[in-house]
């Protein structure tokens, strides 16, 4: 049975999604405080977690990243009251790899949680291999290491997670609808920029100080990760 940890400490909204959790075959455990949730995921294997930003003493933000540090594969849902474009961000740094503003409809929740899931599992069967490359770039599955001309380039998880997508399908256009929803699990808005912040970071970090750039933007089309101009 799929195991989710919810941290939330507005019962209403806690007791609203356990429920509905439930519903769906999945066993949820709350937790009302960071603490309390980093306690219990020492002893207890979660396939899930269900973060809110809004929470007393440790926030989100910091038990997402500790969450990431400790368990680096282990998909994570941040909830949150305010929806910026900034703090999207903060959450996706932090290692989220979907973020849901209140309210929210259960039902989609339910698919981002399908959609994760599903994932997860297929980067346990591609972890066999463990190594992925590409002309000057490796990245490290395992160790979320990533290799530039043999120089280690240091990622946030959201910057790896997009580095690896395009690793997967190098050499094939993708538009930023397909980025947002196997990246960050969303269809895309197309009110918000982030798709474009997080390939800006990316290039800054894989391709100022590199040849050849890997990252090309075609206007109209989307992005592709190729070593041809």
């Amino acid at each position: 049975m799929v195991k989710i940890m919810v941290v939330e400490d507005n019962v209403r909204v806690a007791s609203s999604v356990k429920k509905g959790l439930a519903s769906q075959g999945y066993l949820v455990n709350v937790f009302g405080d960071a603490e309390s949730a980093i306690k219990e995921a020492k002893s207890v294997d979660y396939d899930l977690l269900i973060i809110d930003i809004m929470l007393p003493r440790m926030n989100g933000i910091e038990l997402s990243k500790q969450m990431r540090a400790a368990y680096p594969r282990i998909p994570i849902i941040m909830l949150t009251a305010l929806g910026s474009i900034d703090e999207k961000i903060s959450g996706f740094d932090a290692g989220a790899d979907d973020y849901m503003v209140k309210p929210f409809e259960i039902r989609e929740l339910f698919a981002r949680i399908a959609v994760l899931l599903k994932r997860h599992r297929e980067i346990s069967e591609e972890e066999i291999q463990g190594m992925l490359t590409y002309d000057r770039i490796s990245i490290d599955l395992r160790s979320k290491q990533v290799h530039s001309q043999g120089q280690l380039i240091k990622l946030t998880p959201k910057e790896f997670d997009l580095l690896h997508f395009f690793l997967k399908h190098k050499e094939t256009m993708l538009s930023k609808d397909e980025i947002a929803r196997n990246v960050w699990s969303k269809n895309f808005d197309t009110g918000t920029n982030y798709i474009d912040v997080y390939i800006n970071y990316l290039r800054k970090k894989i391709d100022r100080d590199f040849s050849p750039k890997l990252i090309h933007t075609k206007s109209g089309h989307g992005f592709v990760l190729s070593n041809k101009e």
